[in-house]
């Protein structure tokens, strides 16, 4: 696992709540740390140092969206480009959690962080999101997929089938972020559901880097305007001045889920 909000809160030494082999790597690196462990644990099979019929272990490596989208990204496709069986997780609350609430290139247009605050002189956030289920599905990873906990059945499917898929699996997990994100812990859920159900983290995956698949279509689709209500990182957007991003928005949101239904 990569320095991170999850790292922090499951190992803390001498403490772990991890009951298998794990790494504490670097911020940036900890697709290359497990990369190293699934060469090693090739080699060290064909050296006859690991038995045959020994099962094999899933090489799982965890990063936030800072270490993904940003400072590990060129890790993250150089282990992607060489084929490593391995799968990365990203834990994506849009932005740097663990060191004080930094923008990342996960952080959504409007959003307030702390190297983008809202103010007199801005609406926070200027760029768009980077999609990074299409970069990693543009590596040619035969599977990558997105997640969310309020839909955990979905996602124990799209876990199971990468863990089932040889090569380089990338998932992009949305973890929404009581601390960022401003709003009460008790609606970590409810804020979790308007986020799928406004198509704003649409769930599908992607097979060979060509076959679409929409795993979860909402019954009744949220309005992004709601969504973006109840997180306090966006309160500045609903002034008049700044109403138009959430029009903008929306209108990129129906957009993405017309192509992703192509």
């Amino acid at each position: 696992a990569a320095t991170g909000c999850l790292e922090v809160c499951t190992a803390i030494y001498p403490h772990t709540s991890w009951d298998c082999s794990w790494i504490h790597i670097g911020f940036e690196n900890s697709s290359t740390a497990i990369a190293g462990a699934e060469t090693a644990n090739k080699a060290l099979r064909a050296k006859g140092r690991i038995k045959a019929d020994e099962p094999e272990p899933k090489f799982v490596a965890f990063g936030g969206d800072g270490a993904t989208y940003d400072i590990g990204f060129q890790w993250i496709s150089g282990c992607f480009e060489r084929g490593h069986d391995m799968m990365y997780v990203c834990l994506d609350n849009e932005v740097y959690a663990n060191t004080g609430g930094q923008r990342s290139s996960a952080t959504p247009i409007g959003a307030s962080a702390t190297t983008t605050p809202a103010g007199s002189h801005s609406y926070g956030e200027k760029q768009n999101k980077k999609d990074m289920l299409a970069i990693m599905a543009a590596h040619g990873s035969p599977y990558v997929a997105q997640v969310a906990p309020n839909k955990w059945k979905d996602m124990v499917k799209k876990i199971q089938k990468g863990f089932d898929t040889k090569g380089p699996v990338y998932i992009n997990a949305m973890s929404a972020c009581t601390t960022e994100w401003k709003f009460p812990i008790h609606q970590t859920i409810e804020v979790s559901d308007m986020a799928t159900d406004s198509l704003v983290f649409p769930l599908y995956e992607i097979i060979d880097g060509k076959e679409l698949n929409i795993t979860y279509r909402p019954k009744n689709i949220v309005p992004v305007r709601d969504y973006l209500g109840v997180q306090p990182r966006f309160k500045h957007l609903f002034k008049a001045e700044n109403e138009y991003l959430i029009e903008e928005w929306q209108k990129r949101v129906d957009a993405q889920w017309e192509y992703l239904q192509r």
